[in-house]
């Protein structure tokens, strides 16, 4: 179908299911929008599981009414007919010259073939959709990578396999280790993906047909003109929750998910969320450090995940570099600092432009805990103590005093622990905490959750084992490529790395660390949810760590103790910004 017969407007041209084939004979399906005429255009392009023919405001109603409402530039400028979830705006980037390409992945939307997110397979099929884009008569040769999400996620693990036609990608708020980012975090597996593959892949699987929704531009169904039985459907996909925790460490399942980073050369901009705790966070802080491309911008903010991607800011600064590397303009990106923080305030962002990350005047402070008196203080306590508390219950938090001046902490948190356990092992919840002098917490809007606490951190003390090459005093990493059980009682030194965080508390207020058995919950219930979450949001957004599968409460419902010795106290560092 064209745009004519889909009713597009006069300065785009629409292509809508044009095929692409791939190597083994499969076709998947492409809609194409680009400039009117005769022309050769940079190509944005996307590949991904959500149907292309799904608009936003159908497929995640209640995110597209608080996003617009909130961010009114979103909507302005556009006729929204195209607007969809995680991917860019046509009717705001053809104008300014490009062509926007959105492939279903194999399995999902208008794409047959067997639905196996984040595989191999699909990632050799995102690869020969670029090369396909970057020789179409209406291409220039450059291809541009520029996706939320899912669609950031997946170029990590594309740019990894070098295709040719591949000239930069903007990474926004996605996540790049599948095992330490995504799947198992600290080695504790996340239930996320279980109930996101329920509620966002299998509802848009290929062969719904006319079960499935329909597209308002093209009125074909989003899902594939071919109605498939439940049998069919289930024989077409894999058993995705399932199938991660069949790999309970990072073995080759999870690294075949994951960036090869010395391959990662592409120029890139990597798009995270102060916020992003469980997802959106940890991934574009690393790759941005870790990867081997040799141009490369880190922006960190705020608010929901999908927000800025879409807003005047976030669209502005994609324009910018993709004019540069995929236009050849020369608008001074290669000169523009290759870091800008919307520095996080209880009541406001400031930005802030630097150079680097983790900021190099950053002074690590370690504060201590002190069990007996309940207390995080920079002087370490003076006389042995423990603390012991129930796994399953509320654990133990440790407050500071009133901080005397106002405090910036920019950066990725550490901490260390001695932890014993009455069973043979213990997972750990670690969460950063701000509160005003009257004893408020300060939460804020994150990418999911209304109520995220400042940072969070997980380990399973079975995984505490360090790589010492990859591990540094601000970052710890573990190698998670072995059981290491406890023996009851007996305590053992842990480190656990906390998720980069910005924010600056005001002069008398407290912070905190609570350790913990379980997920954070801000209060008990809060009434607030999302369309596409299974889930109340209660602090943790849909990042929990549940299955009980995973964490049989004979093993995980026990009591941990911190043990506090004078000569070894327990610490947590931070990232202050002078």
């Amino acid at each position: 179908m064209t745009d004519a017969e889909a009713g597009s407007p006069a300065a785009m041209h629409c292509d809508f299911d044009v095929p692409i084939a791939m190597d083994d004979g499969l076709v998947l399906r492409a809609d194409v929008f680009r400039p009117p005429g005769e022309g050769r255009w940079p190509v944005l392009l996307t590949c991904g599981p959500y149907a292309k023919g799904l608009a936003f405001q159908d497929g995640y109603p209640s995110a597209w009414q608080r996003m617009i409402a909130e961010h009114p530039d979103v909507a302005y400028g556009s006729s929204n007919r195209y607007q969809n979830w995680e991917v860019v705006d046509p009717e705001k980037w053809v104008p300014e010259g490009y062509a926007c390409v959105r492939v279903d992945s194999r399995g999902a939307g208008r794409s047959p073939g067997f639905l196996d997110p984040f595989s191999p397979r699909e990632t050799r099929d995102f690869y020969l959709c670029i090369e396909w884009a970057g020789v179409q008569p209406w291409s220039n040769g450059k291809v541009g990578l520029n996706g939320v999400s899912y669609y950031g996620i997946n170029q990590w693990q594309v740019a990894s396999l070098q295709p040719p036609h591949l000239a930069a990608m903007c990474i926004w708020e996605g996540a790049a280790d599948w095992y330490r980012d995504m799947t198992h975090h600290g080695g504790i597996v996340s239930t996320f993906w279980a109930n996101w593959y329920d509620l966002q892949v299998k509802s848009v699987q290929y062969g719904l047909g006319a079960r499935g929704a329909g597209s308002r531009v093209t009125g074909a169904p989003v899902c594939g003109d071919e109605t498939l039985s439940d049998a069919q459907l289930a024989a077409n996909r894999c058993d995705f929750g399932d199938g991660i925790l069949a790999h309970p460490l990072d073995d080759e399942y999870h690294r075949a998910r994951s960036p090869v980073w010395d391959k990662v050369t592409v120029p890139l901009l990597s798009a995270a969320n102060w916020g992003g705790q469980g997802l959106h966070a940890r991934g574009n802080f690393e790759g941005f450090v870790r990867a081997a491309s040799a141009q490369k911008w880190l922006e960190a903010h705020g608010l929901e995940h999908w927000t800025h991607f879409y807003t005047d800011y976030g669209r502005r600064l994609q324009q910018r570099f993709f004019d540069h590397f995929l236009k050849g303009e020369a608008n001074g990106q290669e000169r523009a600092p290759r870091v800008r923080l919307q520095v996080r305030h209880v009541d406001r962002f400031v930005e802030r432009a630097e150079h680097e990350w983790p900021l190099a005047r950053t002074r690590w402070t370690r504060w201590y805990l002190d069990p007996a008196r309940g207390t995080l203080d920079v002087t370490p306590p003076h006389a042995a103590s423990t603390c012991t508390f129930d796994a399953l219950g509320d654990g133990a938090t440790f407050v500071s005093p009133p901080l005397p001046n106002e405090t910036e902490i920019t950066g990725p948190l550490a901490a260390r622990l001695r932890v014993s356990s009455s069973t043979c092992d213990a997972d750990l919840f670690l969460v950063f905490r701000v509160f005003t002098p009257d004893l408020r917490e300060v939460v804020f809007m994150g990418a999911i959750d209304p109520h995220t606490p400042i940072a969070q951190g997980w380990l399973r003390a079975s995984h505490r084992r360090l790589d010492p090459q990859l591990s540094s005093a601000w970052r710890p990493h573990h190698t998670h490529d072995r059981v290491e059980p406890l023996v009851p009682g007996d305590a053992v030194g842990v480190d656990i790395e906390l998720w980069p965080t910005s924010i600056v508390v005001p002069a008398g207020h407290r912070i905190a660390l609570s350790v913990r058995g379980r997920d954070y919950e801000w209060q008990a219930t809060t009434g607030a949810r999302l369309s596409n979450f299974r889930n109340e949001l209660k602090g943790c957004g849909p990042f929990l760590h549940d299955d009980p599968r995973d964490r049989p409460p004979e093993v995980f419902g026990g009591r941990t103790t911190l043990h506090i010795d004078a000569g070894d106290p327990g610490w947590l560092m931070l990232p202050v910004i002078d």
